[in-house]
């Protein structure tokens, strides 16, 4: 058993970090200290700047770019409220069908152009006439991968920008988010972390294209020399669109994304996506290339869950399962005994 596995204490066979990460135990000790901490009154409000400036540098190393293009803040839909505001009204956006709506229903709500298409038809239909595409790097519903390089030499091609939402492969898929004008990623599923934290991140030459309408006390230079009055300050850097953050969240961030960095991405994805085909290998299914796995199953697969106290997701009318570094091959062969008498195999080619 690798040794990252130890640091869970989940009670079941837990495969659903898709929906809710587990922490490792050295956040839920992190965030036990600070609740002792800030019960006995000792804490001072700027004490958790250096959990906030923490977590952006982990951040932005796990991800490729630079913390100066990192922005914190509550959810993803935020930030894609913020790529929306600032469109043109005649603008049109490019989404997979069945996206996840914190991805469309911004710009649908903004009363943009929404165009949808399959997800593997995705980078065919990025013409000149489209001006973003918003897509999730890994879909939430199945597990599928967007072809990151096809959908990039379109928008390239096109002039096309591109908002990727990373929440379902920041974790696990090693990503470039340099390649993307805009990205988002909430950090309580793959990420292991609180909920209420969330990354948002723009190429440095777009900043200035973004109105900040969040901005707040800590969208400034120096947030607490920002906290009353006019003028108008705000940081330089993409630190301008940071929303005043959920304190003892971002602790908890700290502490797992310090986590995930010792493991280190290599490690992550071949552990990962390794028992997900192990699993895949033992009932019948074809392997795949990422750590979720969504199955047609029989009636009474609810009954096999429960007796085997496995826990997972019900997503688009088919079973969930995702399997992360809280996972052992031991998780994998309770899985597959479990499941393997209700998983539907499709018929081979």
């Amino acid at each position: 058993m690798t040794w990252w596995v130890a640091e869970f204490d989940a009670d079941c066979v837990y495969l659903d970090t898709a929906s809710l990460g587990l922490p490792p135990r050295r956040t839920t000790e992190a965030l036990r200290t600070e609740l002792d901490v800030w019960r006995l009154g000792q804490r001072h409000a700027p004490d958790y700047d250096e959990y906030v400036g923490a977590s952006r540098n982990s951040f932005a190393s796990m991800v490729g770019v630079d913390p100066s293009c990192v922005a914190i803040g509550p959810q993803a839909s935020v930030y894609v409220g913020l790529v929306a505001a600032s469109l043109p009204a005649d603008s049109v956006v490019l989404a997979p069908e069945g996206e996840f709506t914190s991805v469309t229903f911004p710009f649908i709500a903004r009363g943009l152009e929404v165009r949808e298409v399959p997800l593997d038809a995705l980078a065919n239909a990025i013409d000149e006439s489209v001006d973003l595409v918003a897509y999730s790097a890994v879909q939430s519903a199945d597990g599928a991968l967007a072809d990151l390089a096809a959908i990039e030499e379109a928008c390239t091609r096109t002039g096309a920008r591109q908002l990727v939402d990373l929440t379902q492969g920041a974790g696990w898929l090693p990503v470039d988010a340099a390649r993307f004008d805009y990205s988002v990623t909430a950090a309580y599923k793959w990420l292991l972390s609180p909920r209420g934290s969330c990354f948002f991140t723009a190429k440095a030459e777009l900043l200035d294209e973004i109105v900040p309408m969040a901005a707040g006390w800590y969208a400034g230079p120096n947030p607490w020399t920002s906290i009353y009055g006019t003028p108008l300050r705000l940081a330089e850097d993409a630190r301008r669109f940071d929303i005043s953050p959920a304190w003892h969240s971002w602790v908890g961030t700290a502490a797992s994304l310090e986590f995930l960095a010792m493991i280190g991405t290599p490690a992550r994805h071949e552990h990962t996506v390794g028992l997900a085909n192990a699993f895949r290998t033992g009932v019948g299914l074809q392997t795949g290339a990422a750590p979720i796995v969504s199955v047609e199953t029989r009636d009474g697969v609810e009954k096999a869950l429960a007796d085997h106290r496995i826990r997972a997701a019900s997503r688009a009318g088919r079973l969930r399962l995702s399997f992360h570094v809280n996972n052992s091959a031991a998780d994998v062969e309770v899985a597959v005994e479990a499941l393997a008498p209700f998983v539907v195999v499709p018929p081979g080619p």
